[in-house]
């Protein structure tokens, strides 16, 4: 039988025989911290740099943060660079009143081509993949991990159909985030999802990092 790949990981029945017990219950860990303090000067001076020009550009909060499910299904507050003007959820429920096509889209992969919500500073924030940069304060006190699935929502948990993510800290990036993920349903992640648990590994993991290396540098983010 094959293995199918899907974002840099094996997918298919035999894939469970690639994962590294080791490395799932310590060595990730430790990959993860590791590689945040290396880069944490930097990280700092380029978080506080893009806060201060979007205080400046946009004159409101540069930081957001919102409530997504991490590992066993517990509750973590994340942080970004906001992307979006204030009160973006009243936005978006009066877009989509009045799109129904927006509307379809919404429903289908929870994102919008063209998000009314989404600031001038914004845009470049998300196509860059900058935004995410505070995730990192999440990656280092645990909520997360450096690589895993794409941290969920609250309201979307009924909308996912797998146990996949429950078992793995949510990621900063994984299979689904270096994939073609603007054309695919949100119920497609768990997919990835499983593929990426049964195919855990040092070795997938820096695959991953180096794919999203290449995905920054071409400004495909979302």
């Amino acid at each position: 039988m094959s293995i199918e790949r899907i974002g840099g990981v094996d997918s298919g029945p035999n894939a469970e025989h690639v994962t590294a017990p080791l490395y799932r219950y310590g060595g990730k860990r430790l990959l993860d911290i590791t590689l945040v303090l290396l880069v944490l000067p930097i990280l700092v001076f380029t978080v506080g740099l893009i806060a201060l020009a979007t205080l400046i550009i946009e004159r409101h909060n540069p930081f957001y943060s919102q409530l997504r499910v991490g590992k066993g299904g517990s509750a973590f507050r994340i942080w970004k660079l906001r992307t979006m003007v204030p009160d973006a959820d009243t936005l978006l429920e009066s877009h989509l009143a009045a799109n129904p096509a927006a509307r379809a889209e919404w429903d289908r992969s929870q994102k919008l081509t063209h998000d009314p919500r989404i600031t001038l500073v914004g845009r470049f924030l998300r196509q860059t993949s900058l935004d995410e940069l505070p995730q990192l304060w999440n990656v280092l006190t645990g909520d997360m991990s450096l690589v895993g699935p794409r941290p969920m929502m609250l309201d979307q948990q009924k909308l996912y159909p797998s146990n996949a993510y429950y078992r793995l800290r949510p990621g900063l990036t994984g299979p689904w985030q270096v994939s073609a993920r603007h054309h695919s349903a949100f119920a497609d992640r768990a997919r990835f999802d499983d593929a990426y648990d049964a195919s855990l590994t040092l070795r997938g993991d820096i695959s991953l990092l180096m794919q999203t290396v290449r995905v920054v540098l071409r400004g495909t983010g979302c």
